[in-house]
C-alpha cells in the first residue's frame, strides 16, 4: 500500500504557483499578440466601414460608443500596448541588451506598467 513511486498523476493548482515578473511579461506577450490576431478582422471591417461614407463613419461611431465595444476596445488597447513594449524588450533581450536578471526583471516590470498605462491613456480617449 506503501509505494515509494506512486505514478498517479499530482493536481497542480496553477493559481497558487507564483511566477517571476519574466515569466509574466512573457506570458502576456503570448496573450496580447493572439488578442491582437484574433481582433484584427474586426478592427479591418470597422475601419474598412468608417471609410465608405459618411453614414458609414456614422454608423461605426455609433456602434463604438457601446459600452460592451468601449470594453472590447480597452483590452485591444491593452493588448496593443503590452504587446509594443515587450516586443521591444524581446527585441532588445535578442542582441544580449537587458540578459542579466535584475535588469531582465526591471525591464519586465516596466512592460508590465506601460500596458497598464496604455489601458489609462485609452480610458482617457475612449471614455
Amino acid at each position: 500500500m506503501n509505494n515509494k513511486h506512486d505514478s498517479r498523476p499530482v493536481f497542480l493548482n496553477l493559481l497558487r504557483i507564483r511566477q517571476p515578473v519574466t515569466a509574466i511579461a512573457s506570458i502576456g506577450h503570448r496573450i496580447s499578440g493572439v488578442l491582437l490576431f484574433i481582433s484584427l478582422p474586426y478592427l479591418i471591417w470597422l475601419l474598412d466601414q468608417s471609410l465608405v461614407s459618411a453614414q458609414g463613419y456614422e454608423a461605426v461611431a455609433g456602434q463604438l460608443s457601446g459600452s460592451l465595444n468601449k470594453f472590447l476596445l480597452l483590452i485591444i488597447a491593452w493588448a496593443a500596448a503590452h504587446h509594443f513594449f515587450a516586443g521591444i524588450r524581446f527585441l532588445l533581450l535578442d542582441v544580449d541588451i537587458g540578459v542579466e536578471l535584475e535588469l531582465a526583471r526591471k525591464t519586465a516590470k516596466a512592460v508590465n506598467v506601460l500596458g497598464v498605462v496604455g489601458v489609462l491613456v485609452a480610458m482617457v480617449i475612449i471614455l
